[in-house]
């Protein structure tokens, strides 16, 4: 199964739309925050099931602050991630993971991408596609391969 994992689009549609007609087709859609009310919006152009989560700009929204997937028999914890301090050390939201018998956290909020492993927990932020602040400010994204029994494959991709 091929998911689509993005964060921190802050309302804006175009490098989102890129990077779902780049990825097409993907059977699934993760996005880990700070959509600032484009949740709609998102659901109808990915036109495949979706987690989307509310992150620290989305003021008045109905949507859940975290969530736990399941996707080809793995747990995936789904988060912004400022309540769990990312900005400083992944370590917290890993916990969180692995509190939830997640083997995996998808989260934002520092606009830069990273993909590691920390306490036995995959940890992924996609980055920003609309306000990157890693080195050389690319818009990025996450795509993950997902296989029952098999480890989760993930590769950071940039626009």
């Amino acid at each position: 199964m091929k998911v689509l994992i993005v964060s921190d689009t802050h309302g804006k549609d175009e490098n989102l739309e890129r990077a779902v007609y780049q990825e097409v087709p993907f059977d699934y859609l993760i996005h880990c925050g700070d959509v600032e009310g484009r949740e709609i919006f998102i659901e109808a152009l990915a036109e495949c099931p979706c987690c989307i989560v509310a992150g620290n700009n989305d003021f008045f929204s109905d949507l859940p602050r975290e969530d736990v997937v399941e996707i080809e028999g793995h747990r995936i914890f789904v988060t912004h991630g400022h309540l769990y301090g990312v900005s400083m050390t992944t370590e917290g939201v890993a916990d969180a993971a692995a509190a939830r018998d997640c083997e995996a956290v998808f989260f934002g909020h520092t606009h830069c991408p990273e993909e590691e492993v920390v306490k036995g927990i995959l940890t992924v932020n996609p980055g920003s596609l609309t306000f990157p602040r890693q080195r050389g400010r690319r818009p990025s994204y996450a795509v993950m391969e997902a296989e029952a029994g098999k480890d989760l494959q993930v590769e950071l991709k940039y626009l």
